[in-house]
Formats: C-alpha cells, structure tokens, sequence
C-alpha cells in the first residue's frame, strides 16, 4: 500500500463542507460501524479459509490492525473508494456510506502510521528524465541545443509528476536513443567554442603526454558529469578507452571525445545515484546528494559551482545555509524551468499542446495567433514564479489582486492597462470587477478543464477537486449514458442539459458535489473569454452545494475555495513535497505532510515557507536504513 492508498488518505482527510458528513468520521463513526459496512458488503466473498484473493476480514476486526494489516486496509479502502468492490451486480452502499467509510478508514491508518515517527522513505534509483536529460546536456556543455524531442516520453507516476521514480525505468529503446543522443552531442559540442573550452581543458604539449593531457581532461569532466567527486579509479577507467581508441589508429581528439561520449551513457550519468545506506537507522544524506537533490528540484539541471562548494564544505543540511540559498536558487533565471514543469504537470495545461487543444473552427483566434497561445499558456507559469520569488502567499493562487498580464493578454480579457501594448509579462494589480484574480481566472486552466469545443460545468468542478482540493470525485458507475444522449428538445445551455442528466439518480449524488463548482465558471467561454450569454439565454453562474453553501459566479467560488483554503494547502503540500522527492508519496509520508502544513500556516501561508519546509523535510534530506 503506497501511492495508492495515499492519495484516498489525501481525499479522506479533507473534510469540509464538500463532503456529505457534516462531522469528521472520528466524531461519528466507529470500528464497530466500519464492521457493519464490511459485513454488509465484503463478508459475503471475503470469509473464512476461502476469502477470495486470499483475503479475510476476520484479519481486519481490530484497531490494531491498522498498524499490523496496514496493507490489507489500504487494498481495501483503493477499491471501495474507486467502485471495484462490491463487485457488479452485487449490493453496493449508497455513495455517502461508501465516503464515510473510507474516512474513516483512511485517517485511522494515518493515526497507526504517524504513531510510528516521521520516516525518510524509500529512495528508489530514478533515471533522468528526457526534461532533465535534456537540461543536463545544455549545462554540461554549454550548448545550446534541446535533445528532448529525441526521446521517449516519460509518462506521469508518483503524485502526477513525470520525474517520479516509478515510471523511470531504463528500456531497451531508451539505451539505443541514449547512444544516439551521445553522439550528436559530442558532435554538436566538438564543434561550439564554448563547448569545446568546456572539454580541452588541457592537450598534448611538450612535456605531457596524450595519456596525461586525457587524464586532465577527463578529472576535470567526470565530476561535472557525475554531479559529484570522482575516484581515481573511475577517471582510469575512460583513460583506457581513451587509449583504447588511440591504439585503433584514431588521434587525440577522437579518441578523447570517444571518452566524453561514452561518459553520456554511463548509468553513473543516467541515473540519480546516491550511495547506499548500509545501516539499519536513518542516515543523513551525503552532501553532495542534497545538492543534486536541490538543484534537479529548484533547477532541473545539474548543480552549480556554488551549490558543490558549499556541498565541499558539509553546510547543506544546515537551515541557516538552506534557507538563504533557496531564496538565491529561486531568484536565478533557472528556476524559470521548476516553475513551468511542475505548473504544467499540477495543472495539467500541458495538456494544451495536445488533445485538450480548443477547436480550430470554433475559436480560431486561439490556433491563428501565436503569441496569444503562448501568453496564455505561459500565465500561470509566470504567476507562479513571481509567488515563490516574492515570497507571497499561497493564497494568491486562490485569489489574488494582482495577476500576470502582457499587452495580448489584458485584448483577450477587454481590460485596459497603462502598459497594454507591452509584450513582456508584467505583474499588474487588477481592476475592481476584473474576474482574473487566482488561477481560476486564467484561460490556460478554463481551457485545460474544458472540452475542446464547449464549457463543461462537470469538468470544471472535476479539476476543482482534484487539481485544487485534493479530492478527486469517485470514476462515474459503469453504463452511465453519455451527456449529450437526451430525447428531449435540444437544451439551449449547458446547465440545462445537465439538469436533464441529473434526473437520473445513479448521477444525481456525485454531480451534486462536482457540477456547483463548474456553474459558477460558466461565464467564461472555452478560452476564458468572458460571457454574459449562451445560445441567446442569459447564463446563470449561482450555485450551491451539497452542504447548502450558496455562492454566485468567480467571485463567490474564489470566497468558497478560501474558507477551505487549507484543503487547498495540503494539496499542494503533498504534490510539491512528492515533485521534489521525485517518487509517489506513502501513507507515512502523509505525516510528513502534516509537519510541512502546520509550519506554512504557522507562516502566514508563505510561499517560501513551503519550499523551505519540503527540502528541509526529513525525506528530502535523509536515507531510510537497510532492511535485513
């Protein structure tokens, strides 16, 4: 049980008025009530010597078994949560039961693991993703080329993040692509003075021979390329190839740039290598670890000359040096390139260059201005670069006064600025009225949760839940009927289709939580124009939940996000938290979460109090001892 079960802990421990109990499950729900829902729709398959999969829920009877039957618990609650059990066609508890329950079984797993202490967690060994790959390339050599495309796409694992260990596995197209790669580098590079400056640093002369000027040159580049110091031995090492490839008749600069390529294929170059702890207790991480650990963080690339003297040193564990180093990192240029992949990947508005791309016909001004498409895709990037980089409350991601705004920007808004024909990005304090505070506001996000050819209430809420909240609505029943699939009269707005939709019981529960929070954002269009009617009817952006909280448009949703600000704070927490550590988080790294979360809003919210807290955070910057 571990990125699974973590992400229902995450859903179950926001409780808030978007849930459907109006108390926490600790107030109102018991062990003994979680055993009249298992016996009421698990004991029938899951008794005896015979349990199906193995499984029984005589072994799950105890609060103790949170902590000795942790694993069963969380298989147990994944497919509650997600509708696998009780299987088809066999009684199934109502959706409120259902959420009720896994509430109430996930923060009882949370208690049993953070009864445990705070644990550093396993660190598998990650390769470099293509971003990184790519990035590592253009540090190393100074060379201006982006090799990224001529890779495999890394798919997304761990808390959504495509530098997560778990899909970061090395196939054998990626060893043909990596020797590939090598050798156009090294090309590209033997060719660049700057790149070149980088690699001779030393040549045959009178008084040093071949093998001694390789010997320099490879001392000098193997550490930049390991991200780390070098043995001796390992220098040797590609001095033989070096020789090597002299004694196949080539000269000294073929058979050094031999060398330098086989480096690039190296696993000690591929992979995040950290040396192995050997003992049975949790050990600080080497200092050089916790450099490439901050940079390929804050950076994406390899580590700076500051970041390895320091590293030298042994101060990078040490608060009073990270906390104003993190600022440092995070007002370099580089730190351009956190900004826009975790934004991207959070928001998922990387999406924008694929299938969620807007129609063509249908809003042409988006697909025929290029300028436009880029200002709006680039946004929240910017936005979120300027929070952390003017230490800024997390909240402006919620709402906020002021908003990233280029001349293109504030024409496709209708809003008039002093700087209005200004094409770089500016941080600009917004009109009373604007509707463009926060993220909700930016047409990269209305567009990323909307269809490519019309609005959607339901994907819109959905994206609420998931990407802001952290508690993504249950996957809709099998054989629910599409949408648009109605035999009435053609509805003139959304809201009324989905009305009709809405009559079907099966739909109505789930689309009571998800749907408000989408009608409130019905004034803007699929590119976040704004609207003020669809089809010829006016549209009605007012809303209410679940809970009776009633709200009216952006500006009512904005308040309502902000009473569960803290929904929103842990959220971000365990994906920041998760981007960082590059892996999925486990349950116990749901304490972890806790300690960050508690510390950000002892700060007011503060921005930099999040990343501060994350690489000061015992996952980031320890190593789980060995297990016998």
């Amino acid at each position: 049980m571990r990125i699974g079960a973590y992400r229902n802990t995450a859903r179950a421990l926001a409780i808030s008025a978007l849930a459907a109990a109006s108390l926490s499950a600790q107030e109102s729900y018991a062990l003994a009530d979680g055993q009249v829902f298992l016996s009421t729709y698990c004991q029938a398959c899951h008794q005896g010597k015979s349990g199906a999969a193995g499984f029984r829920i005589e072994d799950i009877q105890t609060i103790e078994s949170f902590e000795t039957e942790a694993s069963d618990w969380g298989k147990v609650v994944t497919r509650v949560s997600n509708g696998a059990m009780p299987p088809q066609n066999a009684p199934a508890p109502e959706l409120d039961a259902r959420e009720r329950f896994t509430q109430w079984a996930n923060e009882s797993l949370h208690t049993a693991a953070c009864s445990l202490g705070i644990t550093a967690g396993r660190r598998s060994i990650r390769r470099l993703n293509r971003d990184e790959y790519a990035a590592t390339i253009r540090d190393l050599f100074d060379l201006q080329i982006d090799v990224a495309g001529l890779l495999p796409v890394d798919g997304a694992g761990g808390e959504g993040f495509d530098n997560a260990a778990e899909t970061l596995f090395l196939s054998p197209l990626h060893s043909e692509k990596y020797i590939e790669v090598a050798k156009l580098t090294v090309d590209f590079a033997s060719k660049e003075f700057k790149s070149r400056q980088k690699i001779f640093v030393a040549e045959p002369g009178p008084g040093k021979s071949p093998e001694q000027a390789a010997r320099e040159i490879l001392a000098a580049f193997l550490p930049r390329a390991y991200r780390r110091p070098v043995a001796q031995s390992e220098v040797e090492s590609y001095v033989q190839l070096f020789e090597a490839a002299t004694k196949q008749g080539n000269d000294f600069e073929p058979a050094i740039l031999f060398a330098i390529r086989s480096v690039l294929v190296s696993p000690r170059f591929l992979f995040h290598y950290e040396p192995p702890n050997s003992s049975s207790a949790k050990q600080l991480l080497d200092q050089y670890s916790i450099a490439n650990r901050l940079s390929y963080f804050l950076w994406g690339g390899l580590p700076d000359e500051l970041l390895m003297d320091i590293a030298a040193k042994g101060r990078l564990h040490d608060p009073e040096v990270l906390r104003p180093l993190i600022q440092v990192m995070l007002r370099n240029d580089r730190a351009l390139t956190f900004a826009e992949r975790f934004v991207e990947q959070w928001l998922r508005t990387r999406q924008l260059e694929d299938d969620k791309a807007p129609d063509a016909e249908l809003f042409p001004s988006y697909q025929i201005d290029e300028e436009l498409r880029s200002d709006i895709r680039l946004q929240p990037v910017f936005f979120f670069q300027h929070v952390f980089k003017a230490n800024l409350s997390l909240l402006s991601f919620l709402d906020s006064d002021s908003t990233i705004i280029t001349g293109t920007l504030a024409q496709h808004f209708g809003l008039k600025f002093e700087l209005q024909q200004s094409k770089d990005p500016r941080w600009m304090e917004l009109p009373a009225g604007s509707n463009r505070g926060g993220l909700l506001g930016m047409p990269a996000v209305l567009a990323v949760s909307s269809y490519p050819y019309r609005t959607s209430p339901v994907l819109r809420g959905a994206w609420i839940l998931d990407s802001i909240l952290g508690t993504p609505p249950p996957p809709p029943p099998p054989n629910v009927p599409a949408l648009e699939q109605s035999n009435r009269a053609k509805p003139s707005t959304v809201r009324e289709l989905l009305t009709q939709h809405r009559e079907n019981p099966v739909c109505a529960s789930c689309h009571a939580r998800i749907d408000p929070l989408g009608f409130a954002l019905e004034n803007y269009d699929s590119i976040g124009r704004w609207r003020d009617n669809q089809g010829g009817t006016d549209l009605d952006s007012s809303a209410q939940l679940s809970d009776g909280t009633a709200f009216h448009g952006p500006e009512g949703i904005r308040a309502a996000l902000l009473e569960r600000k803290d929904l929103f704070i842990r959220n971000l927490t365990r994906k920041m938290l998760g981007y960082a550590l590059g892996r999925g988080l486990t349950l116990r790294d749901s304490c972890t979460v806790d300690e960050i979360v508690a510390k950000v809003k002892q700060n007011d919210y503060s921005a930099l109090t999040l990343i501060e807290e994350v690489a000061l955070s015992t996952p980031f910057l320890y190593q789980e001892g060995s297990t016998p």
